[in-house]
């Protein structure tokens, strides 16, 4: 599995020429890191992804989890990969050295995350909601919280779940039916049904704290009647031993298309009329302090779409250099040696459509990760002001994007394996499906165009829309010195000068009262918008692979070519593309929205 592990060289490239890691160590936070321990973190957590967790991706995936007697049945190997990830420090990567954390910086600890990732997608799930959910208790909860909750879920004793979705609401959160009432001794008695909820229950820990939104008796209607609860599956007693099981019941398993190896749960809250539940900061608040886990979330959906991709292409990449079949249209002679796949022409092109999707997304969800660093330790108050607000604008591309056309890479790889491809005999069928949740999860498509055109443009008077914008510029002025670089750079303005005109239009529909027409075609609007991110983000690649052919190691040419083929191919194949797309937004057709139910 090795060969579906991140490209240590393209992993090296992104840290420390696109995104300069290093200039983090000069912040005070990082001052005890350097780039060997980075480099040390990065390859302890690559050993452990081979070691552990990339062995049983594929047993995870033939033995999913079973319930039994009303407990979910994991595989045994599962355990053993979380210790050793526990064990190692990841659980805690970015926590204060005090707090028994590596105290590692936001991008390098979602590097090292990348690798798990890659290596086994469902096993990884379960740090990661823990990690999210311990942060939401860090940020919101009481002191008591944190002693009681947040403590073992930093040790690792504890993991903890996000519970959102309702069998009748789906993602229309504002219409939840989970009721808390007041138990007079400050805790509440939660009434309710939540489905979907992954890792909601497993044998990996002594305890897991659920978070749970519910209603309170005299909450308003819509999302502001929504508060945020603590509800474990065991209570705990006052001297921090597990008390008895909480009135929490594991109703049953959904059985997934893919990522089978994370338990996907139904649970049904106070069926005998006592389960007991926390409040989480002020009531009907609790969407809001949601929306920290939720977005962390969304960009770790947008993580494991791209290492999925990113899995399926170094496969098929591989194959392709080893498979000798056929030979190449001028080959007359039948008796001749067969050349390997990757010699033919749409072979490359599959390849390269690959190469340029999760590339280019890998490059946006480290950029997003190093967006945080600057949001919690930049140097002033308003860079971090800056860079929290460009990573509201980014979040839903982050999470949208690679969930889309990183899968479309991991269609190409099975196409390029031909019969072998959708096979089980190898990984990328079982790649394809683990990646194909990804749309769907933490938000669908729909969801985050709607996110994006109808709120996140404008929010603070479209501050992180004019900082994208100038940043654009920016590189576009850069690359304006490299000559080579114009045949890049030029459909790239082309497209954001249009996509701008549009934009604006858009939006004066939306401040016209024009709601429904102007976020009709949303989803269109997701993807310019997306591949102009990715664009001007392979055009930063471009510079730096440019910088590279004349300044670095002349070992490393075919790495920077490669680079700038991968930039030609998305700028001047990929981002043109988009024109169409453009066409019917500037136009506001309204094919879609004027459909009747009865003409279906």
């Amino acid at each position: 599995m090795s060969e579906t592990l991140l490209c240590p060289r393209n992993l090296a490239f992104e840290l420390y020429e696109v995104l300069d890691a290093e200039a983090l160590t000069r912040r005070a936070r990082f001052a005890d890191h350097s780039r060997e321990t980075f480099d040390a973190a990065l390859g302890t957590a690559r050993q452990i992804a081979q070691k552990y967790f990339a062995p049983h991706n594929r047993t995870s995936d033939e033995h999913e989890p079973l319930y039994q007697n009303g407990e979910a049945v994991l595989i045994p190997e599962v355990k053993p990969a979380v210790d050793a990830f526990i064990e190692a420090g990841f659980h805690n990567a970015q926590r204060s050295f005090e707090d028994g954390g590596m105290q590692l910086p936001n991008l390098l600890s979602r590097a090292c995350f990348a690798h798990f990732q890659s290596a086994n997608i469902a096993t990884s799930s379960y740090p990661m909601l823990t990690m999210g959910a311990a942060h939401l208790i860090e940020t919101f909860g009481s002191d008591d919280q944190k002693q009681r909750f947040l403590q073992p879920m930093i040790e690792g004793r504890y993991f903890g779940t996000m519970a959102l979705t309702e069998p009748h609401a789906g993602s229309s959160l504002s219409d939840i039916r989970t009721r808390a009432e007041p138990a007079g001794d400050g805790s509440y008695r939660l009434k309710g049904n939540k489905i979907f909820i992954s890792g909601g229950d497993h044998p990996l820990s002594e305890n897991i704290v659920h978070m749970v939104l519910a209603k309170l008796p005299d909450a308003p209607p819509g999302v502001k009647g929504i508060s945020l609860f603590i509800v474990p599956k065991f209570l705990i007693d006052d001297d921090g031993s597990l008390g008895p099981r909480n009135d929490v019941l594991l109703a049953g398993l959904f059985h997934k298309m893919g990522w089978r190896g994370t338990t996907s749960t139904a649970l049904n809250f106070g069926d005998n009329g006592n389960c007991v539940g926390y409040l989480v900061g002020e009531p009907h608040k609790g969407l809001a302090y949601m929306f920290q886990m939720m977005n962390e979330a969304r960009i770790g959906v947008g993580m494991g779409a791209i290492m999925l991709g990113y899995a399926g292409y170094l496969y098929s990449l591989n194959y392709a250099r080893e498979r000798p079949q056929g030979r190449l249209p001028d080959g007359k002679d039948p008796a001749s040696a067969q050349v390997p796949i990757i010699e033919h022409t749409d072979v490359k092109r599959m390849l390269l459509m690959q190469k340029a999707y999760v590339e280019g997304a890998f490059d946006l969800g480290l950029y997003s990760a190093r967006l945080v660093d600057d949001q919690h330790t930049a140097t002033n108050d308003e860079e971090r002001r800056n860079a929290g607000e460009l990573l509201d604008l980014l979040t839903p591309i982050v999470k949208s994007w690679p969930s889309e056309f990183c899968l479309k890479a991991n269609e190409l790889a099975i196409q390029i394996l031909g019969g072998h491809g959708y096979t089980r005999e190898y990984p990328v069928e079982q790649y394809y499906r683990d990646n194909r949740l990804n749309p769907i999860h933490e938000g669908t498509h729909g969801i985050q165009s709607l996110d994006l055109l109808g709120r996140k443009l404008m929010q603070n008077n479209g501050a992180g829309l004019q900082q994208l914008l100038g940043l654009i510029q920016d590189c576009c002025q850069r690359a304006a010195a490299h000559e080579a670089l114009a045949p890049l750079r030029q459909p790239l303005e082309q497209h954001i000068a249009r996509l701008t005109r549009v934009t604006q239009a858009l939006l004066g529909d939306l401040m016209a009262g024009k709601i429904n027409q102007a976020l009709a075609n949303s989803a269109l609007y997701l993807k310019v918008f997306g591949h102009a991110v990715i664009g001007w983000r392979w055009l930063e690649q471009a510079l730096r692979a440019e910088h590279g052919l004349t300044d670095g190691n002349p070992a490393d040419a075919d790495f920077y070519r490669g680079k700038l083929q991968a930039a030609r191919y998305f700028l001047t194949w990929e981002v043109p593309g988009c024109q169409p797309e453009l066409t019917l937004l500037e136009a506001r057709d309204d094919t879609c929205l004027n459909m009747q139910e009865g003409w279906f």
